[in-house]
């Protein structure tokens, strides 16, 4: 039977060639992140200047947004071509791609990890209707990041009469991975890590295409893993292994086994904290929009304000789930999004795309950056970096219902409440409602093909999207429908009949 091939990190980091394509497997806070591999591979890079010209290819962000995971590449020189599914948690990634250093290219989180799945078993790619209408359809830019990225990852095909996507498959020479131990076979456990991310995926694509699987651990057992359940990588697909005994589960912290999900969840929770001034507003009003017997996605930023407000005013959650694999867990803030507390299921987050993508999310709460007169949204491309999706797509694309959540403007924007009523102290500089997104991740025309029901929510107004455009259907009590929102919109929307009336009514005072 095979033995487990333990070696140091550096050792790892000699073998990468120049121009290879590595995958690196984790999620942004530290989530299972092989860093100490990946510290290698930089260490060498900075001292002799290989390996160069490498494609680095990831699912989610990766690191602490500082140095580690994705930062360990950001060296002109030492990548070619980024195929990233989130771009922030390396500024000089971003920078990279905006001076065209690199060829820079951002696909769904769901997509990058579900083609390696198919790259792993020898299929032909990625043939999916998951990007249509989006960014990553060849017909609004293909996931191209930048002038330097000139190759088509992406191609429009037409199979039994209905159009989807093919995302193309591509040789993978290193996979880097992590787990919590591993046993004298090779086989690996991540029974305490807050998730197994895409892991597996990315080790049989790496293994079945001829290449390598790196691994990290914190533990090197001397028997084998038991139960057999818990192994979650077989030793066949593992290469060599190094060992990192001051490993973290997130970003600097200790291993907490209620993030592992090896703790059941205690009677009585502590409160989670609420969230303030106009994030408090926004999720506030998102929250009227739980339905009971629903199965929920809250994603990063405002949304993830909700579930605390749900608890404190009684509402019903019947069913969470997230992108990195959890189920019912209790989210946490920050760069720790993505690990729960008290989970009551894991999944590989490929499994949990393959759930999105087929329809399983009732209602999902996500960000919004732009939104234009179409319904579009934009939340990949901010300012003058490119940011990426994440899950963003894989989970609006599907879920029956949508709800975004945002602000109305941004840049000086105060905003006060008193006594039930909301006032605009002081508006933005800059709208967040735009005549054209500049990058479409979410899209009207496909969201009113597929029938679902969508609603924008800001502090000042709610609008749903409708076949001839977005209506205001909600004001909160305090704002003046004509000032603060008719009159601030480069667009024209429709109104509700209740919201008509209401405006009618002011007129006539």
């Amino acid at each position: 039977m095979k033995t487990t091939a333990w070696c140091e990190a550096g050792a790892m980091a000699d073998e990468l060639f120049d121009g290879a394509l590595v995958v690196l497997s984790g999620s942004g806070g530290g989530l299972v992140e092989a860093d100490m591999i990946c510290a290698a591979i930089e260490k060498r890079f900075l001292e002799t200047g290989h390996p160069r010209d490498l494609t680095l290819v990831h699912a989610l962000g990766i690191g602490d947004g500082i140095a580690s995971g994705i930062n360990r590449f950001a060296h002109e020189g030492m990548v070619r071509r980024v195929i990233g599914g989130h771009w922030t948690w390396s500024k000089r990634m971003q920078k990279l791609a905006r001076d065209n250093a690199i060829a820079a290219y951002t696909l769904p989180a769901g997509v990058i990890q579900t083609l390696l799945r198919e790259i792993g078993a020898g299929r032909h790619g990625l043939v999916t209707h998951i990007g249509l209408d989006t960014f990553a359809d060849p017909r609004h830019g293909g996931g191209k990041g930048n002038a330097s990225a000139i190759d088509e990852l992406v191609e429009v095909v037409n199979l039994g009469g209905r159009e989807l996507l093919w995302y193309k498959p591509f040789k993978v020479d290193f996979a880097i991975i992590r787990g919590t131990a591993c046993d004298p076979h090779g086989n690996l456990t991540l029974r305490e890590e807050p998730s197994d991310m895409d892991s597996f995926a990315a080790a049989m694509a790496a293994h079945n295409s001829g290449g390598r699987v790196f691994a990290q651990v914190r533990d090197a057992l001397a028997v084998p893993i038991s139960p057999a359940r818990d192994a979650a990588i077989p030793g066949i697909l593992v290469d060599k292994v190094c060992v990192n005994p001051a490993q973290c589960q997130t970003t600097g912290s200790a291993y907490d086994h209620s993030i592992s999900g090896e703790l059941p969840a205690p009677h009585v929770r502590a409160p989670q904290a609420l969230p303030d001034g106009v994030r408090y507003l926004i999720a506030r009003r998102a929250s009227r929009e739980l339905a009971p017997g629903a199965c929920v996605n809250f994603g990063f930023g405002i949304p993830d304000g909700i579930p605390a407000i749900a608890a404190a005013e009684g509402l019903d959650i019947s069913w969470t789930a997230i992108e990195q694999g959890s189920h019912n867990g209790e989210l946490l803030p920050g760069h720790l999004f993505g690990a729960t507390r008290y989970p009551s299921a894991i999944v590989k987050s490929t499994d949990q795309f393959d759930f999105f993508s087929g329809g399983g999310i009732d209602v999902a709460f996500l960000g919004m950056g732009e939104l234009d007169a179409q319904g579009n949204v934009n939340a990949s491309w901010i300012g003058p970096d490119i940011v990426g999706p994440g899950g963003f797509i894989d989970i609006t694309q599907c879920a029956k219902k949508v709800v975004f959540c945002g602000t109305f403007e941004a840049k000086g924007l105060q905003v006060a409440e008193n006594e039930g009523k909301i006032s605009i102290v002081a508006p933005g500089a800059i709208s967040k409602l735009v005549q054209q997104v500049r990058h479409i991740t979410f899209s009207g025309r496909r969201a009113q093909a597929d029938g679902q029901k969508v609603l924008y929510i800001t502090e000042r107004a709610v609008f749903e999207l409708l076949p001839d455009g977005l209506q205001l259907v909600d004001v909160p009590d305090g704002i003046d429908i004509q000032r603060d929102v008719l009159e601030r919109l480069p667009f024209t929307v429709s109104l509700s009949l209740a919201i008509a009336a209401r405006l009618e009514a002011t007129c006539t005072e």
